[in-house]
Order: C-alpha cells, then structure tokens, then sequence
C-alpha cells in the first residue's frame, strides 16, 4: 500500500492548508490513521489521529487548529489546518498504524513521503 499526501505549501500565519493522503488500494477500516510531522532539528511529533471508532486524539499544539478527518470509501484521510504558525512548518507525514489503543497510535504499518508545510511569520 502506498500512501500519497499532498495539499502542502507555504502560507502566511495565520492561513490554512488542507492536506490529502490517499492510499493506493483499499487499507483496513480497523486501521488508525494519522499525520506526524518532523522539523528538521526537532523531533517526530504526532499531530493526530482518528481510529476505526473515529475517536480522535489532538497534539496540544494543535488542538483547536487543525481538524482530521477520514473518507473510507475514498481510501482518503485530511487535516485541515487553520490558524497556522510559524512553529506548524515541518515536513507532513500521512501514517496507517495497527490500531490505536486509548487514542495513541500503536505499530506502523505504512507512511507516505510527506508534504512539506511552510509557515511564514
């Protein structure tokens, strides 16, 4: 399975972005879907994630901001980001994991390449 983001790029603070991942065939409802990213010198941080019961858990720094959302039937899952900062540039990584246990992703199953999130002050 190959997970392919896209929906990067750079923006203002204060703006937004929506990043897409689609995968290339069919993933396991029951998987926990998710969005990392990692700055260079920093690092890997999970932003979100939404399980197969669509219980969804936040990183602190974005709650409130970003929003993710999955489309089963499009193989599909999104993070709409708002209110961007400049701390919000890294590079996005889109991840299906195992499961999630009490909202945390578990093993990671497949990553995308990433799409880079440019947020100038």
């Amino acid at each position: 399975v190959q997970l392919v983001e896209s929906g990067g790029g750079s923006v203002q603070a204060g703006g937004s972005l929506r990043l897409s991942c689609v995968a290339s065939r069919y993933i396991d409802i029951n998987y926990c879907m998710g969005w990392f990213r990692q700055a260079p010198g920093k690092e890997r941080e999970e932003v979100a994630v939404i399980g197969s019961d669509h219980r969804i858990t936040y990183a602190d720094s974005v709650k409130g901001r970003f929003t993710i959302s999955r489309d089963n039937a499009k193989n599909t899952l999104y993070l709409q980001m708002n209110s961007l900062k400049s701390e919000d540039t890294a590079m996005y990584y889109c991840a299906a994991h195992v499961r999630c246990f009490r909202g945390l992703p578990t093993e990671l199953k497949y990553r995308g390449q990433g799409t880079q999130v440019t947020v100038s002050s």
